[in-house]
């Protein structure tokens, strides 16, 4: 009888132990699939008041609003944008801490040659959420040309005589600066700034002839006046300025340089929180109040995900560090 009521036991035991398992495993898929359930913290790399904040606190506005939960923007500013990045590549894999993260973290790898994470194995891509083409403008006294031609004939007659102002050595700003060099084989001098904005005062004011900024922060001066938009990068152009031409229209068809912006987690977030996630942002980033925002910036929802935002992010990877190495552009 012994011999038979072991087996008998450890089967019931068995059964015990699966259904609890089962239970458990059930607990925990509820819990997943009621994501959030708790505030969720947004690492934005950038000082308070840049043009990642710009989308990214519309974006929380929608997301506590459509989901009941705060989507609470941490300005974790440093290093190029490095240091939020890095924060963000250590924080938990749990879900409730996402990351911002802009065109120059694909830049980065290529400037920087001590990175303390690696952008396309230590956070995962969830979505882009916005595109910004970079505009070409100019100081319209210091560069009185009615259009793109003119404006090209005008700087190769004069190589080195003009300049265009910059955030900083290796931002997107001083790269498309260096990009457009290359493709339209002339010679702007570059003058690096502590940050986009006191390079567009200094173009509005006269001390930089031009710049290649982002659309966004530049069209409120563009329709003052105060500067000159001679044309948009890529291949259509911008539903703001529909009077400006596309990079494409003036000859440059491989001139597609946008300021876009991504969130991503931390690399270990489970699968079925990176689809809840990216389900909540685009959620978030399409309501009408976004939409107006977006709009109002020159910008468009990109709406790439996962795998699709992944290829991006490699691409983009290759085309600054041959940009950054065909420019030999530094860190001061």
């Amino acid at each position: 009888m012994t011999s038979n009521f072991l087996p008998h036991a450890s089967r019931r035991d068995m059964l015990r132990a699966a259904a609890a398992g089962a239970a458990v495993l059930s607990l925990g898929s509820q819990a997943q699939s009621a994501w959030p359930s708790k505030p969720v913290t947004m690492i934005v790399p950038f000082p308070a008041g840049g043009g990642t904040d710009a989308f990214a606190r519309p974006m929380s506005a929608q997301f506590a609003r459509l989901t009941g939960k705060q989507l609470v923007i941490e300005n974790r500013g440093g290093a190029g944008g490095t240091l939020g990045a890095g924060i963000a590549a250590r924080a938990q894999p749990d879900g409730y801490t996402l990351f911002m993260g802009a065109v120059h973290h694909t830049i980065a790898p290529s400037m920087y040659p001590k990175l303390d994470y690696d952008i396309e194995k230590d956070l995962i891509p969830l979505i882009l959420v916005a595109n910004v083409p970079q505009v070409l403008v100019v100081n319209p006294k210091n560069m009185a040309v009615p259009d793109f031609k003119s404006f090209l004939e005008l700087v190769r007659k004069s190589p080195g005589k003009f300049n265009y102002g910059s955030a900083g050595t290796g931002t997107s700003h001083h790269l498309a600066g260096e990009l457009f060099k290359q493709q339209s084989k002339t010679f702007i001098t570059h003058i690096p700034y502590t940050g986009a904005g006191p390079s567009l005062r200094d173009l509005v004011g006269g001390q930089v002839d031009m710049m290649f900024d982002g659309l966004g922060s530049s069209a409120a001066h563009i329709k003052g006046g105060r500067v000159k938009a001679l044309m948009v990068s890529g291949n259509k152009r911008s539903a703001a300025f529909p009077d400006v031409p596309s990079a494409a229209e003036v000859g440059m068809p491989d001139y597609n340089v946008t300021t876009w912006y991504g969130v991503w987690a931390p690399k270990g977030t489970p699968a079925d929180l990176q689809a809840r996630a990216i389900d909540e942002i685009r959620k978030a980033c399409t309501t009408d109040e976004s939409k107006a925002v977006w709009a109002s910036q020159g910008a468009e929802f990109a709406n790439l995900a996962g795998p699709q935002f992944a290829s991006f992010i490699n691409a983009e990877v290759k085309k600054w560090t041959q940009v950054v190495k065909a420019s030999g552009a530094k860190l001061d």
